[in-house]
């Protein structure tokens, strides 16, 4: 195109000024000329392109204005209302200036171009008219009419340069965005942008300039991001001729091409969109340090936060990862250093990066194979999400060559599994790390040791934690550790305690005068101390030196002796260490390897982590956890595991730490522990009690006396791992361990040959009957066999309830049975009134499931007719529902067994009467038959069990009972068959068990077909039958022997021997009769004395559940004082024990003393408790 010819101006060519201004010439001051210049723009910002006769009228005064005069005039002020004048011709006349010299409107754009520095002053009472220019030049793009000139690059390297240096922070959004629309109008506009304009935009790029003046680079990447589609050609050429084609000279940014395509990169990938495969041209270079730096780009850009290249150029991506396995050692490293910022901004690509840091893992260059460490261990430190199994398997597999692995990855384990940075699915992803650092443990090297124990101590475990947190950590922590792991925790501390003891020999050592020997003690000390440390070479030589210290300063002993000491706390020990380790530093030396020596054996031997205060804490910890209140679940294990592992710990703990250990509340928590079903966990608590118990017995005597009785409960019934901790615990606690240790044997003892014998089920040995007069021995000798009273009451009442049950036990094998005496039975049955509740309370248990389960023979269940001399009623009533219970099952057996027909006389309820008459008869309370209290106490048993025998009458079964007693009174006690006063005694018994049957029962004088049985062993036949009347006239007499009578048939065999069992067949002796018995108590006195509503009670015993003697003397003499032993009057039959009394029976009442006695009888019964 073509310039017009310059426009002529009107008329004879004068100059036309606005009205009111003069004409403007060199003549006139500088202030007039501004003066006259504001009116002039004035006019021309008022004018626009539809003012025609204007435009014409003033056409002279625009050409007047570019004259060289005001182009050059040195005024800034007159420089700048020109400038805003010519701005404002060029918006009038547009499209086509009036100007049409090339050269005038070059002149013209460079001057108003320098006059746009006046922007860089904010503050500038000149600013206004500076933006007025700024802002019409931009809004009409004047600059794009210098498209047509020859030199217009020379123009727009100057604006551009121009507004990049004046832009500044002061600047409003107006301000820049007027800058942005000018620029950007002369690039999109424009035929192309020379590589001059484009060094003037990237110059801005480069850091040392981005860092001068950062407007400015935010008004290049402003511009570059406007114009992307437009310079990104030109961008190409400029890094194709650098980079492709080595021309360095085409650019002064030549030597910043990387840095440029960095910056290009972040600020619109699009600008390099030709440029990236000219960079794995790069890649491929020959040159070493030209791959490096292409490899430092590409890494920026690839990891860059958003980057998408690696996606879009899958190609460049390839072969960049290919430069892992660079022959140049810098090139290999940069990009292990670049995985780090990959990881963390993309971890989609850790998956191709795996692979390769895998092999990287392996370099034979160690700087390579600690960045790898190190980039996933930060990678991993910033998101564990950012780093996948497989990498921190890299990691662990180096532990062996670098402590850098470890470290980092108890980092990780202290920021997800301890803080919970990233919650509970990070926390399970890392949990194998704890285990795999404390398997380190069991290297040869010391070393590695020291760094476990560092780890554990700051990472694991961290010791700067309040004593709560630290011991729910390490609660937690062994709780989720594995076998394997658990051992090496253990031996950790196992090693450190046995420094410490090193360590306390040693200045035990110090105490001793010195002599040779002495000193030899010592180097022996020392010399296992050192072992213990890092280099033990050197570490011989400092503790040499360290020992000469602690020889000539007495209060360091001191300091380290209170380090030592079971009783330090962890504050203390951290006081300790700091007091030792200032007495030993020396200022002037920066390195004191003596010194770090000597922290060294500080940290091993200091308790940082467990302490008096740190057990109590770890055993509230398992309170919450039996209790159900603990955080079990959310820290990943089960309320079971977190009791065992917690009592493992301690236990663990008990043999490093037992002085820890010692208070009341801690073996507390250790008894709820003990007494818990699960075995794993009792056995633990037992061996805690063993480790740490020494002083329970002179200064905790409650625990002392709880602890006892489930020390022997273990040892007896506990499992064999149990009893054989208990056993060690009794042996290491208590003073008196010989006769705790008795008490155990002796019962476990008589275990032992009850079990033995059930096993051989013979008695061709004799074993038997010496084991049953052992037992009776024990029994006769109330549990004391060596009668020394050395034995305390509740061993004896444990050893009277052994022995008892023992006969129990062996009269269930046929064999045993058989073998076992009168006498034996007897006092086997005695037990259940034993003096002990206790022991009554478990015999009567064990009585009733043998005999309920039909194991024990019929005579056995006599036994249940003593409970009625129980002072405690609740006994009574739960040996009545044991009566029932056991009549009931031997009545339903016979009646769905019809074999048991045969069986009768070992299976029919109705023949335990045999049994119970002959078990009162040798009663050792029935002493005197003609005492009142004493047949009181005898009928009493007689209606306990004949009541519940006689509830219903089933096949005339009260007769049958009666046959059954009458023909008991026509034998002989078998037990001593010429002791008159026993027949005496089992005679009066049959006597008042038939006044209470008579009493229950009206049909019991019907006539019964069956003939009973008795056995053999208990009654034995007499020469000639006595009638009622000549048993009671010799009742009188007193005789002390009986004579056969002529005629009477002798029923033993030829042997002399009885048969075991036989019939007697014997007149009926009517009721009527038996007024014979009055020679001893009238009809009308056994009405009101044995009748079951009889009215006054035995009192309470000391003896075996009975009344004193001297209590029932006193009852029966109150009864006859009061009158209460009416003489004549005979009972009604069939009377029922919860009828009321006769109208005529005679209420006693007891004097205030003899009520106290009475009640104070009721409240002697003995515990077992009581004894402890």
């Amino acid at each position: 195109m073509e310039f017009p010819q310059q426009q002529k101006p009107a008329g004879d060519g004068k100059i036309v000024y606005p009205p009111g201004v003069k004409e403007i010439t060199d003549k006139i001051s500088n202030d007039e000329v501004v003066k006259r210049l504001k009116m002039v723009v004035k006019t021309y910002m008022d004018m626009d392109q539809d003012s025609e006769e204007e435009k014409q009228q003033y056409l002279g005064l625009a050409l007047h204005l570019a004259s060289e005069f005001f182009l050059r005039n040195p005024n800034k002020d007159v420089r700048l209302l020109v400038a805003c004048c010519l701005a404002d011709i060029f918006r009038i006349y547009a499209p086509e200036a009036p100007y049409t010299s090339h050269d005038k409107l070059k002149d013209i754009f460079l001057f108003i171009t320098r006059q746009l520095k006046g922007l860089e002053d904010t503050k500038s009472p000149q600013f206004n008219r500076y933006f007025y220019l700024l802002e019409n030049l931009a809004w009409v793009k004047s600059y794009n009419i210098c498209f047509e000139l020859e030199d217009c690059n020379e123009i727009f390297i100057q604006l551009f340069k121009t507004l990049f240096s004046v832009i500044n922070n002061s600047h409003n959004q107006k301000v820049q965005m007027h800058m942005m629309d000018l620029m950007s109008s002369i690039i999109m506009e424009g035929d192309g942008v020379t590589q001059e304009l484009l060094d003037t935009i990237l110059i801005n790029l480069i850091p040392a300039h981005k860092n001068l003046n950062k407007q400015a680079y935010d008004l290049a990447k402003t511009l570059l991001k406007r114009t992307v589609q437009t310079i990104e050609t030109c961008i190409a050429n400029f890094f194709n001729q650098v980079l492709v084609m080595g021309k360095s000279s085409v650019s002064d940014l030549s030597e910043h091409v990387f840095d440029l395509i960095q910056e290009l990169f972040a600020i619109d990938p699009m600008l390099l969109t030709s440029v990236m495969p000219q960079l794995e041209f790069k890649l491929k270079s020959n040159d070493g340090e030209e791959r490096l730096a292409v490899v430092r780009l590409l890494a920026k850009l690839f990891g860059a936060k958003d980057s998408e290249l690696a996606s879009q150029n899958r190609p460049l991506w390839q072969c960049f990862l290919g430069r892992f396995n660079d022959i140049h050692v810098p090139v290999r490293l940069e990009c292990v250093k670049f995985a780090s910022h990959c990881l963390m901004n993309h971890p989609d690509l850790a998956k191709d990066l795996t692979e390769y840091l895998k092999v990287r893992s392996h370099d034979p260059e160690e700087a390579i194979r600690h960045d790898v460490i190190v980039t996933i261990i930060n990678a991993g430190k910033k998101d564990l999400n950012l780093v996948n199994d497989q990498l921190l398997g890299f990691v662990w597999r180096t532990f062996f060559i670098l402590t850098k692995a470890m470290m980092g990855l108890a980092q990780l384990y202290k920021k997800y599994c301890l803080h919970h940075e990233a919650g509970k699915e990070s926390a399970q992803k890392i949990s194998w790390i704890k285990d795999k650092l404390l398997h380190i443990y069991y290297q040869n090297s010391i070393d590695d040791k020291l760094l476990v124990e560092k780890i554990f101590a700051q990472y694991m475990v961290p010791h700067s934690l309040d004593t709560e947190e630290k011991m729910k950590c390490l609660y937690y922590l062994y709780a989720c550790l594995d076998t394997n792991a658990v051992k090496a925790l253990n031996e950790m501390w196992k090693c450190q305690n046995m420094l410490r003891s090193l360590v306390k020999e040693l200045l035990d050592l110090h105490k001793m005068p010195v002599s040779e020997a002495n000193t030899t003690a010592m180097l022996g000390k020392l010399m296992s101390i050192a072992k213990n440390l890092p280099d033990a070479g050197k570490a011989q030589d400092f503790m040499k030196k360290f020992n000469q210290v602690l020889s000539e300063d007495e209060k360091l002993r001191i300091q380290l002796e209170m380090l030592i000491s079971p009783t330090c706390s962890c504050k203390q020990a951290e006081i300790c260490v700091r007091e030792i380790t200032r007495k030993l530093t020396f200022p002037k030396q920066p390195t004191n390897p003596f010194l770090e020596m000597v922290k060294f054996l500080l940290e091993r031997i200091a308790p940082v982590h467990i302490d008096s205060e740190a057990i109590s804490a770890l055993v509230k910890l398992l309170n919450k956890s039996i209790e159900g209140t603990a955080d079990d679940e959310e820290e990943g294990v089960t309320p079971d595991t977190a009791i065992r592992s917690g009592l493992e710990l301690l236990k663990v703990l008990s043999f490093t730490h037992p002085t820890a250990f010692h208070s009341a509340e801690t073996y507390e928590s250790l008894l709820q522990c003990l007494k818990m079903e699960d075995d794993k966990v009792a056995e633990a608590a037992i061996q805690i009690f063993r480790n740490t118990g020494q002083k329970i017995e002179t200064e905790l005597q409650q625990i002392r006396s709880t602890l006892i009785p489930i020390l022997h409960q273990k040892a007896k019934r506990g499992t064999p791992h149990q009893a054989k901790q208990a056993v060690h615990c009794i042996h290491a606690i208590f003073n008196n361990k010989e006769v705790q240790l008795a008490q155990i044997f002796e019962v476990q003892a008589i275990k032992l040959l009850v079990r033995w014998l059930l096993g051989m089920k013979n008695n061709q040995s004799k074993s038997a009957n010496s084991t049953l007069r052992l037992l009776s021995a024990m029994l006769v000798s109330e549990g004391d066999l060596t009668e020394q009273k050395k034995i305390s009451k509740s061993d004896m009442s444990r050893l009277r309830l052994a022995a008892g049950s023992a006969i129990m036990k062996l009269a269930q094998e046929p064999c045993y049975h058989e073998i076992i005496t009168p006498e034996q039975f007897q006092l086997c049955g005695l037990v259940i009134n034993d003096e002990c509740y206790q022991v009554r309370q478990i015999f009567a248990q064990k009585l009733h499931l043998a005999l309920v389960k039909l194991l024990l023979p019929l005579e056995y269940l006599a036994v249940f007719a003593l409970c009625a001399k129980d002072p405690v009623k609740e006994r009574r009533a739960h040996a009545r529902q044991c009566l029932l219970k056991n009549i009931s099952v031997r009545r339903e057996y016979i009646k769905q067994n019809p074999l048991a027909q045969e069986k009768l006389v070992s299976l029919l309820p109705e023949y335990v009467v045999p049994f119970m008459i002959h078990l009162l008869a040798h009663d050792p309370d029935f002493t005197k038959p003609h005492e009142y209290e004493q047949l009181k106490d005898i009928k009493e048993c007689l209606w306990f069990m004949l009541e519940v025998l006689m509830t219903k009458n089933e096949n005339n079964s009260h007769a049958f009972l009666r046959k059954m007693v009458e023909n008991i009174k026509q034998t002989k006690d078998a037990q001593c068959p010429e002791d008159a006063k026993a027949n005496e005694k089992l005679y009066i018994v049959c006597d008042v068990a038939l006044f209470v049957i008579a009493n229950k029962s009206t049909a019991c004088h019907l006539d019964c077909q069956k003939e009973p049985v008795l056995p053999a062993k208990f009654f034995l036949i007499q020469d000639k039958v006595i009638n009622a009347f000549t048993r009671c006239e010799r009742l009188i007499e007193s005789s002390a022997g009986e004579q056969r009578e002529p005629g009477h048939e002798d029923r033993r065999d030829k042997e002399g021997k009885l048969p075991s069992e036989f019939h007697i067949s014997l007149p009926i002796v009517p009721v009527s009769l038996y007024s014979g018995f009055s020679v001893f108590i009238s009809q009308a006195d056994l009405t009101q004395k044995l009748t079951p509503e009889a009215g006054i009670e035995a009192s309470p015993v000391r003896r075996r559940g009975r009344p004193t003697k001297a209590a029932a003397a006193a009852a029966a003499a109150a009864l006859k004082e009061a009158g209460a032993l009416p003489a004549g009057g005979g009972a009604g039959r069939g009377r029922k024990r919860a009828a009321d009394a006769p109208t005529d029976s005679i209420n006693v009442k007891m004097s205030k003393q003899q009520q106290q006695q009475s009640d104070e009888g009721m409240k002697r019964q003995i515990d077992l408790q009581r004894y402890e």
